[in-house]
């Protein structure tokens, strides 16, 4: 039978091509489907129907774009003796494209296109990750697949501490892919399918198999309730308007205070018989007219020192609320009370209100 036709990367670059055909120097070759036997530590286990493989063998002699990783027997055969009475008289092991050869024996296609790579045989590691790189990037990966492929590199290298290493992952992570595997059968299945969540199923694989299914009938039954209950309305978050932006007399630093301020704590319970004693801001004490700052005396800033306090405050009168009795027209006044009352950043946010409010 003829052979391949062969063409090295390197000799398309306009390098030399090395003496041992595949040893550092990819080769694209066209490999009849007899010269070719696919690993069995491949851990795919759905390939499709006979009738998408044979859709698929269609597309493949139309063209092919991603061409099969390929070993030689021997090389192969380093990695493991044992496999000889798998391997056959085949002289190339399929690392990655099983699919793709058996879509071309589905379409009686005669050749396959692939890469002869003998760096992929140069240990087992590097074999079984390339083996692995295919079904990881599927986009309809199986976890089962991942967690028995995972589980087949565990048993090659002896160990779990040297997958982690292998992948730069934890020997925790490894435990979590292969844990899937303690599932029974039939739920394992149902994994696969996706008709059991790999969250769920992870935690029920940690139960004796004699449990797991019962546990999962549960889960079912727990799942069909709550589809019959009514759902409740959920309240809808108002809508408030967005800030106004800082003006001009306000950095963003300055705003951001402002606005961020704790809430002033709530007055105390006053008690019924110290009524009397109360104040507003003008009303009339035992001893006559009292304004706020006979109430809630501080100390005032230099600036309002410097200004006075030239406002004559009007006595409450009966039937009259304190508002009505407040000197509106008294701008002095009132810059007076808001110093003594409120903090910087709660007196420049009203003064930012009041500017936005000129403004409307």
């Amino acid at each position: 039978m003829a052979a391949g036709r062969r063409t090295s990367l390197a000799s398309l670059a306009g390098s030399k091509v090395d003496d041992v055909p595949g040893k550092s120097d990819p080769l694209l070759l066209a490999l009849p489907l007899t010269k070719l036997v696919p690993t069995r530590f491949n851990p795919r286990r759905n390939f499709g129907t006979d009738e998408a493989l044979k859709e698929f063998g269609l597309i493949l002699k139309n063209r092919q774009l991603q061409p099969a990783v390929v070993v030689s027997r021997s090389g192969y055969l380093k990695l493991w003796p044992e496999e000889e009475p798998n391997v056959g008289d085949k002289p190339y092991v399929i690392a990655n494209g099983e699919r793709r050869f058996r879509a071309s024996l589905a379409a009686d296609l005669t050749t396959l296109n692939v890469v002869h790579d003998e760096n992929v045989a140069s240990s087992r590691a590097d074999f079984l990750d390339a083996v692995l790189s295919e079904n990881n990037d599927r986009e309809d990966l199986d976890p089962i697949e991942r967690a028995l492929g995972i589980e087949t590199m565990v048993t090659e290298l002896k160990g779990a501490d040297k997958v982690a290493a292998h992948y730069g992952k934890t020997k925790g992570w490894v435990s979590q892919q292969r844990k899937l595997l303690k599932l029974t059968p039939e739920l394992q299945t149902l994994v696969s399918s996706g008709d059991l969540p790999v969250r769920i199923g992870r935690d029920i694989a940690g139960l004796p198999r004699s449990e797991q299914a019962a546990v999962w009938e549960a889960e079912l039954a727990r799942r069909a309730e709550a589809k019959t209950l009514p759902r409740k309305r959920v309240a809808q978050p108002r809508e408030t308007a967005p800030a106004k932006p800082p003006q001009a007399t306000m950095n963003n630093e300055e705003w951001f205070t402002a606005v961020n301020q704790p809430a002033a704590p709530a007055p105390k319970p006053v008690d019924s018989t110290e009524t009397t004693k109360r104040f507003t801001a003008v009303n009339n004490t035992a001893t006559g007219t009292a304004t706020a700052e006979a109430a809630e005396p501080e100390q005032e800033d230099a600036a309002t020192s410097a200004r006075g306090n030239t406002t004559t405050l009007v006595p409450h009168q009966a039937g009259a609320s304190a508002a009505d009795s407040l000197p509106w027209d008294d701008p002095l006044w009132f810059d007076q009370q808001l110093r003594k009352r409120m903090t910087t950043g709660n007196r420049d946010k009203l003064i930012w209100l009041l500017q936005g409010s000129d403004e409307d």
